[in-house]
Formats: structure tokens, sequence, C-alpha cells
């Protein structure tokens, strides 16, 4: 069981969203969710991560000083044992329709389905992506309209999987499809590997902490932060088929003309970049490679 430590930026009511966000795009701690409370936002870091994490945090702060933000007022407490607020967590995890067909539905609870409805039964344990975020929702809803269109699909690469649902709504909307799900965090390959395998899709979804995918994916996704993306765009540019596409998410809807430019040019042509409509405040750019 890991040790966490909270880490708390007091901010003024009317100003905390923004703050989270702008505490989301420069600490990459934070990335994996931000708890907003009654004048305060927290975020969890392991102990021995803590203090750069912290001095991260601070200096996110100090720019951010016309919200009220007082840098010397970011602090750290013991967060409480990783069972308990987990257990805590799943009390405010519920089913939820997340694209015209697509819903997850965590192990502890029931959805009523519609004809047609993809539906993915999600755990997601230590590991990031439960699918309520605005960043994979809009992944999902990219994936739902490629194969609404009828886009057929021999190979998807979900890189950064997380929990695995991006790489298990791909294999459930491709029937016989391979999906190969790369991240550089144990415990979302076994997460990813667990809900596979619940969702009766674990011959179809190949995890592994390196990305030794063959080149030629029609459809490659990956969900993280923008300096991620940045570093790895020559690597995700290199495994997209011709005429395929390429759906980029975890980015604050400031950052998405940034890295849409930077892809564009690596030579992908961008088809869109699209705000979510459920939080404003992420988007996601959907790009395509030429045919020739």
């Amino acid at each position: 069981m890991k040790d966490w430590v909270e880490i708390v930026v007091p901010v003024p009511a009317d100003g905390a969203d923004d703050v989270a966000a702008f505490v989301a795009d420069g600490v990459d701690e934070a990335r994996a969710g931000i708890e907003l409370r009654a004048g305060e936002i927290v975020f969890w870091v392991e102990r021995a991560g803590v203090e750069a994490a912290l001095g991260k945090t601070r200096a996110v702060a100090a720019e951010l000083v016309g919200f009220g933000i007082d840098p010397a007022a970011v602090t750290t407490r013991d967060a409480a044992p990783e069972a308990e607020w987990r257990d805590a967590w799943k009390r405010h995890f519920r089913a939820a329709r997340l694209s015209d067909r697509i819903a997850v539905v965590p192990s502890w609870d029931t959805f009523e389905t519609r004809p047609g409805d993809v539906v993915i039964s999600l755990d997601p344990g230590q590991a990031f992506g439960t699918g309520l975020h605005a960043s994979t929702r809009l992944c999902l809803e990219e994936l739902d309209r490629l194969q609404a269109r009828g886009v057929a699909v021999e190979r998807v690469l979900d890189f950064g999987c997380g929990s695995g649902i991006l790489a298990i709504a791909a294999a459930k909307l491709w029937p016989g499809c391979r999906v190969d799900a790369v991240d550089n965090d144990p415990l979302a390959v076994e997460a990813t590997e667990e809900n596979a395998a619940r969702n009766g899709v674990a011959t179809q979804v190949a995890a592994a902490l390196e990305d030794q995918s063959a080149p030629g994916s029609p459809v490659v996704v990956a969900n993280i932060q923008r300096n991620v993306l940045l570093d790895f765009r020559d690597h995700l540019v290199g495994k997209l088929a011709p005429g395929g596409t390429l759906v980029l998410a975890g980015l604050l809807a400031h950052q998405a003309p940034e890295v849409a430019e930077a892809y564009a040019a690596a030579g992908l042509e961008v088809d869109e970049v699209r705000t979510s409509t459920t939080d404003a405040e992420w988007s996601a750019v959907r790009l395509r490679r030429p045919q020739s």
C-alpha cells in the first residue's frame, strides 16, 4: 500500500476551477485528479515525491496572484490511508453514459442499457481513468464516431492506457481487432489486464510497459498530458497507418492548438480541435495521416 500525502492549495471559491486547471497544467502529479473542497483544492502525491511536487505547485501559485493565491500558503498534510480514501472515492464513481453508445459501469453499480449500447464494466483500481473526466469522454466520443461512420479497424494503439477504458472500448467497438495498450505505470498495466478480462476482451487487448506495437495502426489514441504528447510526437506519428486517425487528449483548451500545430508540422492533417461539451477547460485534437 502506497504512502500518500495531500498537497493543499487554499483558493477562493470563485476561482477554484480555473486554479485547478492551471495546477493540472503545471504539475504532472496533479493530472490524475484534483479534488475541490471548501476553500481549497487538493491532489495526492507519493511521500517520496512530495518535495518536488510541492515546489512545482508553489511555482504555479506564484503566477496566480491575480486569483488571490498565496504561494506560501500552499502546504501538505498526511492523506487518509489509501484503502480508506479509495473506498470514499467509489461512492462518487457511478455508472454513466459517456457517448452516444458507450456507457461505463463500475463493478459496484448497475446500468439500464439501450439496444446497441457498448457497456464497459470498470474497476480502475489504482490506475487513472474512470471515464468521467472530460478528456476520456472526448476520446470515447471520437472512437464511437469513427466506428459509427463504418471505419474498419484491425489494430488500435492506446498510448497511456491507465485503467484500460479506451482499449476496452476499441475492442468492443471493433470485435476481433487487436489493441496494444501501453503505460509506463505497472499498476495501469495490471488494471488494464484485469478490466479487459472482466469485459471479455482479454484475447484482444495486449497491455505492456513499453510500446512494442508494429507501425501501421489505423487508430492511435493518446490521453496524456501536453508535454508527453510533444515528447512522443514522432513516435506516435510513426505508429499511424496512412489514412489513419490519431486522437490526442489530456489537453487544456489553450494547449490544444499548440499540440495540433506540432503534429501538423510532422506531416499529419488536423481534422478537428474539439472542446468538451461537459467541461470547456478541456479539448481533444483529431488528426489524419495522408494516404501518400
